[in-house]
């Protein structure tokens, strides 16, 4: 899997985990950027629980490795 496959299914996993819970304020894209990625990781820190921030910081890794 290269960088941007790892976040993007980062991405997907977090909405299909947190998507009501800590991500109610957002909609999914179908082709998400890093920036798309990265704009989830102050309401999954936010919203959701130690899981869900361990997961925001994940997601910010792989934006970076993706560069």
């Amino acid at each position: 899997m290269n960088e941007a496959e790892a976040f993007e299914a980062l991405y997907f996993l977090a909405f299909e985990r947190y998507g009501a819970s800590a991500l109610w304020s957002s909609r999914p894209v179908q082709n998400p950027t890093r920036e798309d990625a990265l704009a989830i990781t102050h309401s999954l820190r936010v919203e959701g629980d130690l899981q869900a921030r361990a997961l925001a910081e994940k997601i910010e890794r792989a934006c970076l490795a993706a560069i």
